[in-house]
């Protein structure tokens, strides 16, 4: 496949066509700062792992996602959220577990696997399916600037072969019986209807009194723990596009970008030599410092309120390590200085006061709310042994608080054309409301379940099929899905047993 896209170049040498935002973090290079310091990632299979190795293969990841191999890159860095620098490490390190695996296994995608898949890569998809165009591009505008070659792609196809393939083996084993599916979708398809009676700390804190005492004995418990706020001041470098800059799109800013990171890695460069100074390398590169005022990690200054990462990355920073790596945005890039620390110190019991007693009541008020709650629950299922529930909505009354009807749901809800356009009649809660119900019988009142701004009980009142429940169609689409998320759960402890067998050990730091 790529010898004979190779004899077709003289096709595929056309401008980058328009490149959407996001593509941008793919194609700017992004050095390895922190391998300016350590010359070790991590020591797998009994070998070390260099952060030159490391460097490379994150390079695959970003390769990998701008081909558009989505559950591929998802299949490796499960587990990482939304943390890039986890994300890197997590396919770092199964990727060379995968690697392993698939050589033990003695499982090789043969040539024309490889072929196929990369003519079925997103990336190079047009209306008429593989297009020689897109791959030219990519490979000009994509792999080059990155120091990467069509080879690269053709390795991270491999590796997806062997990782589907890996996937199958372990599905084989996989089944779920019948009656459980049945199970699982009447419980997972049927409408609830269900009321609940909401309890919040605050209706119990009125009466709540904390003395001079209470407050000293607290501060005596917890003196370790109330202190002030560190404070920070730091200095700011900032390698930019300009607002010209910003309007550019596609090829033109990519280039400026790479330009302002290279920038970025020289100057980052620049402040590792001895003796070096940051307002005299900030001098050199004829940028500007800015200075913040004293700002806390809960109130980061306004200068540095262009990205949450920016005010976290200033409480990093520590006297021995004063400077932060090149902080990438989407227009450019920020360079950190530490200028001073104000130390956090122990609080005196009077400057502590407002925090004890706000902790205090808040203590109670959950105690006498969680208290109250349970009575209350005892009082509601004596009043539901009794007929037709009668007693049931007395007992709501005699307790003195108000059940509220909850608009009905599923487990599995199918959003309607009326909830889409009214998405807030949701409560905030259902989440809480549904682990609450998951198990009663129609009639039946739940424990008492905390909740983010206090708790709930919950009366599940009965449970209805929806219209169209045994619909085949959907019936075996649950299956497949239950089905999927179980083949899922079986690879990811493969995969968990692997990286321990690998007896990986990752750097300090």
């Amino acid at each position: 496949m790529m010898k004979f896209l190779r004899k077709h170049r003289h096709w595929l040498m056309v401008v980058i066509a328009i490149l959407a935002i996001p593509f941008i973090f793919y194609f700017v290079q992004r050095p390895d700062y922190g391998a300016m310091r350590s010359d070790r990632f991590a020591r797998v299979y009994d070998r070390n792992v260099s952060m030159l190795e490391a460097q490379q293969t994150a390079r695959l990841f970003d390769l990998a996602q701008a081909l558009g191999m989505s559950d591929f890159v998802q299949s490796l860095t499960a587990g990482a959220g939304q943390n890039q620098n986890q994300a890197y490490a997590q396919f770092i390190l199964n990727l060379l577990v995968l690697r392993h695996e698939a050589d033990r296994l003695g499982i090789r995608p043969s040539t024309s696997e490889v072929a196929d898949r990369v003519r079925n890569l997103p990336a190079f998809r047009g209306d008429g399916g593989f297009d020689f165009k897109k791959f030219g591009d990519f490979v000009q505008n994509g792999l080059a600037p990155r120091g990467l070659g069509e080879e690269h792609i053709e390795q991270l196809v491999r590796d997806e072969l062997c990782l589907n393939q890996i996937k199958q083996l372990l599905a084989a084993g996989v089944s779920i019986p019948e009656a459980e599916i049945n199970a699982n979708y009447e419980r997972s398809y049927e409408k609830l209807y269900v009321s609940v009676i909401r309890f919040r700390p605050a209706d119990f804190e009125k009466e709540i009194k904390v003395g001079d005492d209470d407050v000293q004995k607290y501060f005596e418990t917890h003196k370790t723990e109330l202190k002030s706020e560190e404070k920070r001041k730091v200095e700011v470098v900032s390698l930019a596009l300009s607002d010209d800059q910003k309007k550019l799109t596609g090829k033109e800013r990519i280039e400026i970008l790479q330009k302002l990171s290279d920038r970025a890695t020289d100057f980052t460069q620049a402040l590792l030599e001895k003796g070096a100074n940051f307002k005299q390398v900030a001098e050199k590169f004829q940028v500007p410092i800015q200075t913040t005022s004293e700002f806390t990690a809960t109130a980061p200054d306004p200068k540095l309120n262009v990205d949450p990462q920016v005010g976290a990355a200033a409480f990093k920073l520590s006297v021995q390590e004063p400077n932060s790596d090149p902080i990438q945005m989407a227009d450019g890039f920020y360079i950190l200085h530490l200028a001073g620390i104000t130390e956090a110190r122990p609080l005196t019991v009077e400057e502590a006061k407002p925090k004890i007693v706000e902790a205090i009541k808040s203590s109670r008020a959950r105690e006498r709310m969680s208290t109250k709650a349970a009575e209350i629950v005892q009082q509601l299922r004596e009043g539901a042994k009794s007929p037709a529930g009668a007693g049931l909505q007395a007992a709501i009354q005699k307790a003195g608080v108000k059940a509220e009807k909850v608009p009905p749901f599923s487990f599995l809800d199918e959003t309607t054309e009326a909830q889409a356009k009214e998405p807030n009649k949701e409560p905030p809660d259902l989440i809480v409301i549904k682990e609450a119900v998951a198990y009663l019988n129609p009639g039946e009142i739940s424990n008492f379940l905390p909740a983010d701004d206090g708790g709930l009980i919950a009366i599940l009142e009965k449970r209805e099929p929806p219209p169209g429940a045994n619909a085949p169609e959907k019936k075996a689409a649950f299956a497949k899905r239950v089905l999927n998320n179980k083949r899922q759960i079986v690879f990811f402890e493969w995969l968990h047993d692997r990286q321990r067998e690998a007896g990986v050990q990752f750097a300090k730091g």
